[in-house]
């Protein structure tokens, strides 16, 4: 009788952060407070949240896997190996098994699949693997998106892309894939009605972070060796600029489609930019090489981790001021907010996930 009261308590402490925030508070209301740290056989360079009850880690070459947690529970669901078959995709010059190096990660939206990039490709026929100082003229391999059937864990289908591809984001639509290729300085666009690359876009120097309206008619596109975000439009694959500002990594929009928020790497800023009159609303430093980016499904607060100084921190987006900024792990490198949970996961590069309630 004991151990199944022990066992309801524990159940009733994952589930708590769920119940115990007030229904009518906003994320920017609440506080961080750490609830799991998630270790094992992981290097994350990020995670991405499905938001359906699934977030993903994307462990690059030093474990060749994407791990797959339980967003409630944060337990360990499945561990994909990015080792493929090429030939068995149509590739037939490639004999044999090839591995990958899974970068970052993004989800369908009917959750039928997961998409991960793949910084590099390893087996015979691939001999000049990239590298983040590059150049298209480096003639660096090319590489893969790879997508995991969410139904058996495997991956099931392959797209061939550019040198070093980075970030992968699908319109809400689901019409297309996007891609982001550092070395090619291009973003790749895949149909998803006929699985097939229609558009390379020229970029410039770094291609990187990717954020889609949500009437999926325009894509941004963070410049990250530059100072602007590309807008693309998605009917004609027209490109105008947004002068953001050095250095801009991550990007994410508002609920609404009026803001884009950015992180400025090497200044360690984040900044809201008014698309409507197309001007700067505020800037805010956060740390150290501020890195990856995410917004709460309320629209009230944004998460940035900082490379260079251990640091999540916490941004209220109505006056862009930073309301909480705690050591986390050394070089944390991705963030990702779970709407089902109202969770916050970061992925630090030495290998562990913490996890946070907004509370």
């Amino acid at each position: 009788m004991k151990l199944k009261r022990v066992s309801f308590l524990f159940a009733l402490s994952l589930l708590a952060p769920l119940f115990t925030t007030s229904a009518s508070a906003t994320t920017d209301e609440t506080k961080l407070t750490l609830l799991k740290t998630i270790s094992g056989a992981i290097s994350p360079k990020s995670v991405q949240a499905s938001n359906t009850g699934l977030v993903s880690a994307h462990n690059m070459m030093y474990r060749h896997s994407v791990t797959i947690y339980d967003a409630v529970t944060m337990e360990l669901k499945a561990t994909v190996a990015d080792s493929v078959q090429l030939s068995k995709f149509g590739l037939s010059k490639y004999s044999g098994d090839y591995k990958g190096a899974p970068v970052e990660g993004a989800y369908s939206p009917d959750g039928k699949y997961l998409y991960f990039t793949n910084y590099a490709m390893y087996g015979k026929g691939f001999n000049k693997e990239g590298h983040d100082t590059c150049s298209p003229a480096s003639g660096f391999d090319t590489s893969f998106l790879s997508r995991i059937d969410l139904e058996t864990n495997a991956i099931d289908a392959l797209y061939p892309v550019g040198a070093v591809p980075k970030v992968v984001k699908v319109t809400p639509d689901n019409k297309y894939i996007l891609v982001s290729n550092w070395c090619s300085y291009t973003v790749t666009v895949i149909s998803v009605e006929t699985q097939k690359t229609i558009k390379s876009i020229k970029i410039g120097r770094y291609p990187r972070g990717i954020a889609i309206s949500s009437d999926s008619k325009y894509a941004y596109v963070a410049e990250m060796g530059g100072n602007r975000i590309h807008r693309i439009n998605l009917e004609d694959f027209t490109v105008s600029y947004i002068p953001i500002g050095s250095n801009p990594r991550a990007i994410s929009l508002s609920a609404d489609d009026t803001k884009l928020y950015a992180t400025l790497n090497i200044s360690g800023k984040v900044i809201a930019w008014d698309l409507q009159t197309n001007k700067a609303i505020k800037t805010v430093a956060t740390g150290k090489s501020a890195r990856s980016l995410a917004i709460s499904s309320d629209g009230s607060a944004l998460f940035v981790v900082n490379f260079g100084s251990g640091t999540l921190s916490k941004v209220r987006t109505s006056d862009m001021k930073v309301i909480q900024n705690i050591k986390v792990c050394p070089e944390p490198i991705g963030v990702t907010y779970d709407s089902s949970t109202s969770r916050t996961w970061v992925a630090c590069y030495g290998g562990s996930i913490k996890v946070f309630a907004n509370q």
